[in-house]
């Protein structure tokens, strides 16, 4: 075992301080990378907060890794010492399941293995990417693009993936009217990677203030859902909605947006129930939906498709010493568009 330094959180209310964790010797099908970037998800605030249930504390959370490869395991062909590589939301599956065989890692019948805070297949607890140094199975590393800015690739490896799998699957392209609720750091990627495949794209954000960028990064058109004009004014005009929001949100008023065959998506993941008026389905034959990252060859087509169209997240990189206040500016909406910690800062 190897110690890295790490920013840990002891407990759910706590400050996050420097310490070390443990990472595993390179076994023949693991990859060791030297983390250089690692992206903020609000899922990282959910979890150590407990929002989701209880944690296996000391935990490291960070599921959006950007490196260089340090090492490779003696079974290792995929990737080589110095390239640059990525990992995302999940390190482990079955690998078996009809999911898996299916290349939907992430819905696995036997669980997939989160990046942090989830028992692995050896029985250790996972820990995430505020550190130094990660070791992976080798079949749950990414390629990162070279044409994509290194610092602006890690929050791909979640917000990038977590918004291109619904775009993809529920057909975004031209002719379809996307909605993208929110504009932070999930949803101003859906909005680049909505405009990339040929939508019309519509910000449906609190406020205008964000307005000027969103036009920037690719929407045809930004409404403010504090003003109730908004859903009279987009009344069954669109094809699908994005909902990227991670608190409760009037189900029944966006699902009144979607034209006959909509579907409104949820990738944001509220703590907090939300219901619904099932009049709300049956009035146009709308689908209500989720979904959740995407698989491995998924997430490297995302990675592929963002270098090809010049896409990368909007970042703000920060010391490790600023990763509290950090989550306190998420929590605030205060962020454009998603902090990155300079693994540098870690090191002791």
């Amino acid at each position: 075992m190897t110690a890295v330094p790490a920013y840990i959180a002891a407990n759910a209310t706590d400050p996050m301080t420097l310490g070390t964790i443990e990472r595993r010797p390179v076994g023949p099908h693991d990859v060791r990378i030297d983390i250089h970037w690692s992206g903020i998800c609000h899922s990282d605030i959910h979890t150590v907060r407990g929002d989701w249930g209880p944690q296996p504390y000391p935990l490291t959370v960070g599921h959006e890794i950007a490196g260089i490869v340090a090492e490779v395991g003696s079974e290792v062909t995929t990737h080589r010492v110095g390239d640059r590589a990525g990992v995302g939301c999940m390190v482990n599956s079955c690998g078996h399941c009809a999911n898996c065989a299916n290349g939907d890692e992430q819905y696995c019948l036997e669980g997939m293995v989160g990046t942090y805070g989830a028992t692995d297949r050896d029985g250790t607890t996972t820990q995430g990417g505020y550190s130094t140094g990660i070791v992976v199975d080798a079949d749950f590393v990414l390629r990162i693009p070279e044409t994509i800015p290194f610092e602006a690739s890690a929050p791909l490896l979640c917000a990038g993936i977590t918004t291109y799998s619904p775009l993809k699957h529920w057909g975004a392209g031209p002719g379809k009217r996307v909605g993208v609720v929110g504009f932070g750091g999930l949803g101003h990627l859906a909005v680049k990677i909505a405009h990339a495949m040929g939508a019309e794209v519509t910000v449906l954000s609190q406020s205008l203030r964000k307005q000027e960028d969103g036009q920037r990064l690719g929407a045809d058109h930004y409404y403010a859902t504090s003003d109730p004009e908004t859903f009279t004014a987009l009344s069954q005009s669109l094809d699908l909605i994005i909902n990227t929001v991670s608190a409760p949100v009037d189900v029944d008023a966006f699902l009144g947006l979607l034209a006959v065959n909509g579907a409104l998506v949820n990738v944001g993941a509220p703590a907090e129930p939300m219901s619904l008026n099932v009049g709300s389905l049956l009035g146009g034959r709308r689908t209500y939906a989720g979904s959740m990252i995407g698989g491995i060859a998924e997430t490297q087509e995302m990675l592929d498709f963002c270098a090809e169209h010049g896409i990368a997240a909007e970042v703000e990189v920060i010391g490790a010493e600023q990763i509290n206040e950090a989550w306190e500016r998420v929590l605030a909406s205060d962020v454009r568009y998603r902090f990155v910690i300079d693994a540098s800062t870690l090191k002791a």
